[in-house]
């Protein structure tokens, strides 16, 4: 991370936001969700989805270094595009990349990833496909600033582990009572 050069907070966070953009990462829901315009009808998924797994076509929204079955965070993802989509009375979009996941599975043994059923969660919201990466990025903005200050406190690369190690007593004040 830029942060171990001891550069300043903004080159951090600006470095980091530029990691994101791309089809690898924060732009891998994007690149989901034009796979998923270019499929349009749900009824076309299969075909479409063996026909690009045959040309050896990269498919986003699959597989993940840690992960070797699902994503635990697109099962989660899933239900509330699909709720979202309900509320919206379009659910087309889940059907495709439930249409996907069937065939990549079981053709590949490669499950979905976060990037899958985020994309169709934000169309649902009403959210394009291009701002998808800078909501991604904002997000994660509070956690890369609290990183940089952490590295610059200590000179030390932070590896973060999911073991919280701060206060455990404080009390949650709703929104309208600050």
């Amino acid at each position: 991370m830029t942060a171990a050069t001891l550069s300043d907070l903004h080159s951090a966070v600006v470095s980091g936001i530029g990691a994101l953009k791309g089809p690898l990462h924060g732009g891998a829901n994007e690149q989901v969700m034009l796979m998923v315009e270019k499929i349009k009808d749900p009824a076309k998924a299969d075909a479409w989805i063996r026909k690009a797994l045959a040309d050896k076509a990269r498919i986003m929204g699959f597989g993940h270094r840690v992960y070797r079955v699902e994503d635990p965070r697109a099962k989660h993802l899933k239900r509330l595009a699909l709720e979202l989509g309900q509320q919206v009375g379009d659910t087309s979009k889940v059907q495709i990349l439930d249409t996907m996941v069937r065939v990549v599975a079981t053709d590949k043994h490669i499950f979905p990833n976060v990037d899958l059923y985020s994309g169709a969660a934000y169309a649902a919201m009403g959210i394009s496909t291009d701002q998808f990466t800078p909501i991604f990025a904002m997000s994660r903005i509070a956690g890369w600033a609290a990183h940089v200050l952490e590295q610059h406190g200590n000179n030390r690369l932070i590896r973060p582990r999911s073991d919280y190690t701060g206060a455990t007593d404080l009390k949650y004040v709703p929104l309208a009572e600050r």
